[in-house]
């Protein structure tokens, strides 16, 4: 997610994206090598409030061409974002060179760290609050 620094602004866009990689899998089936490709087909986005779960093909990309968002509207603490990616697959048996499609998909689920919704104001002050933390307004 971006901005990634443990805290969201409320009102403001929070950009979410993930790595559309394929992903290659090796495994052994009865003394037959088998080659396997999942490659992600759909995401579906829960951006853990009442806001309806977001699906879409496109894995998200970073600002400033972000096409995936959520804006929260209210301030929370511990909030998290889950994705579901749906996968679909082929695989190939050693020894055949033909490619062969999985019938059905799979999904995978993760979350991440838990962050906080806040709500910034901005505040007219005498001087720097760098320089002068302490001066009203600076909190």
């Amino acid at each position: 997610m971006q901005p990634d620094r443990g805290w969201v602004l409320v009102n403001k866009e929070t950009i979410v994206l993930t790595d559309p990689a394929e992903q290659t899998f090796r495994t052994d089936l009865f003394g037959y090598g088998i080659d396997v490709i999942a490659t992600p087909t759909q995401y579906t986005w829960d951006f853990g409030d009442d806001a309806r779960r977001l699906t879409t093909d496109s894995p998200g990309h970073a600002y400033p061409d972000f096409d995936v968002f959520h804006v929260y509207a209210q301030p929370a603490t511990a909030a998290t974002i889950s994705l579901t990616t749906t996968w679909s697959g082929r695989y190939r048996v050693d020894g055949d060179d033909e490619w062969r499609d999985v019938v059905g998909t799979a999904e995978t689920t993760s979350v991440t760290a838990p962050f906080e919704v806040v709500e910034r104001r901005s505040h007219l002050v005498a001087q720097d609050c760098n320089e002068n933390p302490d001066q009203p307004g600076c909190g």
